[in-house]
C-alpha cells in the first residue's frame, strides 16, 4: 500500500456535562482527526485526541498539530507498507509526541484492516464478541451531585464507576459513595496529584478500607520508586496510567512492583502497536489491564473498544457510549452500551460510518495534503 492522501481535521464537540480532574475543568473536546487514503482509494480514521492543555501530559492539541504537519504527514504522504508497523517505523525518528504518533498509528491500522476485509479487532487479535464498560467521573461541586452522577450512571447500566480524586477531595467523597452504593466496582484515579509525604499515604491508607478496585497515579508521573512504596503498604492495586509511555517503563514497574494493573491508553503509549505490545508482556507477567480513555470522539472510541477486545483486558474499559459524553458524535450509529457493555463490531475496520461531511464542514481547521504544492520546511 502507498499513502496517497494526508487530511487532519481539529475538530471540536461539547460535553454534555463539564468534567473536572485534579487540574483542571473542561466543558468541551477539541482533538484532531486523521484521514489517510491509499493509491486506491481506501480511507482509514485515526484520531490524536491530546488534551487541549498540558496538564495530563506535556502534549496539547497546538503542539501535536505542529508535529503532525511538519514531521508525521511527510513521513507517511507516499510512503509504501504493507504492515501498520511498517509505517509506524517511518516516524521511529521523531521523539515523544506519543499522542500526535498514535492518530496516525489508528489510521494505519484501520486502513491495513478494511484492506485485509477484517475488524480492527480481528485484525489486532481481539478475542472477545462484547467488552465490559465503565464510566468516569469528576470532581463535583459537592457529594450530593456526586451521588446523583454515580446513582444516574449506575441506571443506565454501567457497574464500574471511577472517581477522580484530588487533596480535598478523596476520603469523604469516597466512604459517601461506598455508603449509598456498598456493591459497585469502584476505583479511584489521582492523576498524579499527590506528593509523596505522610499525609498523602494517610489518605491511601485510608481510601484502602472502601475495597476499591485500584487506586490509580497517585504520584507524580516518574515517580516509580513512590508507587513500589505504596504498594507495599497497602493491600489495593496500585494501577499506573501517566507513568507507562513505553515498554521500558511497563517493565521498570513490573521489576519494581510499582502498580500491580496497568492502564492502557492507546493515545498515551504512541498508538496500536506499542499498546498491543504492553497488552502481551503485561500478561505474560500475570498483571491485567484495561483500557483508559481520553474522552475520544467515536474515531478514537472505536480503536479503544477494538483493543480492549484483546484476552487480558480483565477490567471495565473507559468505552462507555458516546451518549455519556456527546449529544452528536461524529460516527454512524454511535457507539451503544447496553447492560454495561458494548457490542465489538465484526464489519471492517473501525466498523462505524464516519461522518466525513460534518468533520469537514464543522472543522475548526484543515490540513490537506493534496493542496500543499510543497511541504515547506519539512525534515524527512
Amino acid at each position: 500500500m502507498r499513502i496517497e492522501r494526508v487530511r487532519l481535521f481539529d475538530f471540536r464537540l461539547p460535553l454534555l456535562h463539564s468534567f473536572e480532574t485534579s487540574s483542571h475543568r473542561k466543558s468541551g473536546i477539541e482533538h484532531v482527526l486523521v484521514e489517510l487514503t491509499d493509491a486506491d482509494g481506501a480511507i482509514g480514521w485515526g484520531e490524536i485526541a491530546s488534551p487541549s492543555d498540558p496538564f495530563y501530559c506535556a502534549e496539547t492539541t497546538e503542539t501535536a498539530w505542529y508535529i503532525a504537519t511538519r514531521y508525521l504527514v511527510p513521513r507517511v504522504l507516499g510512503a509504501g507498507w504493507e504492515l501498520p508497523e511498517t509505517l509506524e517505523a517511518g516516524w521511529a525518528k521523531v521523539r515523544g509526541h506519543e499522542f500526535a504518533k498514535a492518530g496516525f498509528s489508528g489510521a494505519a491500522w484501520d486502513l491495513h484492516a478494511r484492506r485485509q476485509g477484517v475488524s480492527l479487532a480481528a485484525a489486532l487479535g481481539g478475542t472477545r464478541s462484547d467488552v465490559a464498560t465503565g464510566v468516569s467521573l469528576g470532581i463535583e461541586a459537592n457529594i450530593d451531585a456526586l451521588l446523583e452522577q454515580v446513582s444516574a450512571q449506575l441506571q443506565a447500566g454501567y457497574g464500574r464507576v471511577k472517581l477522580k480524586i484530588a487533596p480535598g477531595w478523596d476520603v469523604a467523597a469516597v466512604a459517601a459513595v461506598r455508603a449509598a452504593f456498598p456493591t459497585v466496582e469502584l476505583h479511584v484515579d489521582a492523576n498524579g496529584a499527590y506528593p509523596n509525604d505522610t499525609d498523602s499515604l494517610a489518605v491511601f491508607r485510608a481510601l484502602d478500607g472502601f475495597g476499591l478496585t485500584m487506586i490509580e497515579q497517585p504520584f507524580e508521573q516518574r515517580d516509580f520508586l513512590a508507587h513500589a512504596e505504596l504498594q507495599q503498604r497497602i493491600e489495593t492495586p496500585v494501577c499506573l496510567d501517566e507513568s507507562i509511555v513505553s515498554v521500558a517503563d511497563l517493565e521498570t514497574m513490573l521489576r519494581l512492583d510499582a502498580g500491580r494493573v496497568l492502564n492502557i491508553k492507546v493515545s498515551r503509549m504512541g498508538g496500536l502497536s506499542q499498546a498491543r505490545r504492553a497488552h502481551d508482556i503485561a500478561a505474560n507477567a500475570g498483571v491485567p489491564v484495561w483500557c483508559g480513555g481520553m474522552h475520544e470522539f467515536g474515531v478514537g472510541r472505536a480503536i479503544n473498544l477494538a483493543i480492549s477486545s484483546l484476552p487480558n483486558f480483565l477490567f471495565p474499559s473507559d468505552v462507555s457510549g458516546s451518549d455519556k459524553y456527546y449529544e452528536h458524535d461524529i460516527i454512524d450509529p454511535p457507539i451503544r452500551a447496553r447492560g454495561g457493555r458494548v457490542t465489538v463490531p465484526s464489519t471492517p475496520g473501525l466498523g462505524f460510518v464516519v461522518d466525513t461531511d460534518r468533520i469537514a464542514h464543522e472543522a475548526i481547521r484543515v490540513f490537506d495534503s493534496a493542496s500543499v504544492a510543497e511541504l515547506a520546511g519539512a525534515e524527512r
